[in-house]
């Protein structure tokens, strides 16, 4: 599991999205979030605004992540 470091209290999953590459603007999240399987701490999540915080997984394309925060 690859760790997304973050450094503010949270993240947004469209951000999330942009800062893992795999869409380049914060508007294609709610097409990219149709046409794939997204899933935060294993439920599928569909809302591009969904908050996540230290400790959540996210897994996208089969590909899993934990959301660190940095100090």
């Amino acid at each position: 599991m690859k760790e997304l470091i973050i450094v503010t209290e949270y993240i947004e999953l469209q951000n999330a999205l942009k800062l893992l590459d795999y869409i380049s603007t914060g508007g294609e999240s709610k097409h990219f979030l149709q046409e794939n399987e997204c899933f935060v701490n294993g439920e599928i999540e569909t809302r591009r605004g969904r908050k996540l915080y230290d400790g959540y997984t996210l897994e996208v394309n089969k590909k899993k992540y934990l959301i660190k925060h940095e100090n």
